[in-house]
């Protein structure tokens, strides 16, 4: 396959990296307010037993044991994602690939087929509903179009000489970057909490389709790895501690 050729995706990527992260990590930062050293126990216990005080945390919002953990993922996602999603500062830490460093490669995002393209209704009561087959051909067949001209442009300047940190501003938000992103399990939950759309929510969001579409994949992972505390977040209307 040609590098240098245009293409285009109609998902993200994401994958766990590394992690140091359980349920049995908030019981143990938990309990020492009440155990002191003795809270070290908990390391080798079932969290099972326990799973009525990650509740409790939970519930009444004491947020503090669910920091101690840690979650490095590998995001591939547009770039106009990573803009919404360096929103969220507090308890994130980020590394994204470098335009001025390496020439950027040729994915681009295009919305599939399952992407609602109409939006109804004012700022804050809008909905969105599907589009037309008409409306569908003509997103696909302008952005493809546009990603080619861009890319080719790019490739004319850099193939001139031009430095990439100049060349790489004719790309469109588009354009597909990658990351690491760190976190940990209150950060997570804050950032869940308004980038996915949830009947279970106390608090209703409105997250665009494509960093839902990231948040939705993190979110699986993450229960994989602290079921308790996952349950126990959708329990009490995915908020935030």
């Amino acid at each position: 396959m040609d590098d240098s050729q245009p293409r285009f995706l109609d998902d993200v990527t994401v994958e766990l990296v590394r992690h140091s992260a359980s349920d049995t990590d908030v019981l143990w930062a938990a309990r020492v307010s009440t155990a002191g050293e003795q809270s070290l126990e908990e390391i080798n216990k079932d969290p099972e037993r326990s799973k009525g005080l990650i509740n409790y945390l939970m519930r009444d919002r004491h947020g503090s044991p669910f920091e101690h953990n840690s979650m490095t993922f590998f995001v591939r996602a547009p770039i106009f994602v990573f803009r919404e999603f360096h929103r969220h500062r507090v308890g994130w830490s980020y590394n994204e690939e470098s335009g001025r460093y390496r020439e950027l490669q040729p994915a681009f995002y295009v919305p599939g087929r399952e992407r609602r393209l109409v939006q109804e209704g004012r700022p804050g009561k809008y909905v969105f509903v599907e589009g037309t087959d008409e409306q569908h051909k003509l997103v696909t067949e302008a952005m493809e179009a546009s990603y080619r001209q861009s890319y080719a442009a790019y490739q004319e300047m850099l193939e001139a000489g031009v430095a990439r940190e100049v060349a790489r501003a004719v790309l469109p938000v588009g354009l597909f970057s990658s990351m690491y992103a760190t976190c940990n399990a209150r950060s997570l939950m804050h950032f869940l909490s308004l980038r996915t759309k949830s009947e279970q929510a106390k608090v209703p969001s409105f997250p665009q389709r494509e960093i839902e579409m990231v948040a939705e994949k993190m979110e699986a992972v993450w229960a994989g790895l602290m079921p308790l505390t996952h349950a126990a977040f959708v329990a009490n209307g995915r908020v935030a501690p």
